[in-house]
């Protein structure tokens, strides 16, 4: 089955996946970069998920200081 390109700019696009891949036709650039991209969309972290680990990261730094004035480190930051 032979692959129909008729947008000129997808056509520009499959030629240059189809040199960078070294691949022999634009129908297996194609393939490639189509599989390439479902998988690089299952491996993708859930927002949810990527929120999750770094909220893990912030709570591994320890307890938050209840004594600490955020306005005062701030104002000393900005020099004010």
């Amino acid at each position: 089955m032979s692959l129909y390109i008729r947008d000129p700019k997808v056509n520009e696009l499959a030629d240059e996946v189809m040199r960078r891949l070294g691949t022999k036709t634009k129908t297996e650039a194609v393939r490639v970069a189509l599989e390439n991209e479902l998988k690089r969309a299952r491996d993708e972290l859930s927002l949810e998920e990527r929120v999750r680990r770094l909220q893990d990261r912030i709570a591994a730094l320890g307890p938050k200081d209840p004594n600490f004035d955020e306005k005062a480190f701030m104002d000393e930051m900005w020099e004010i």
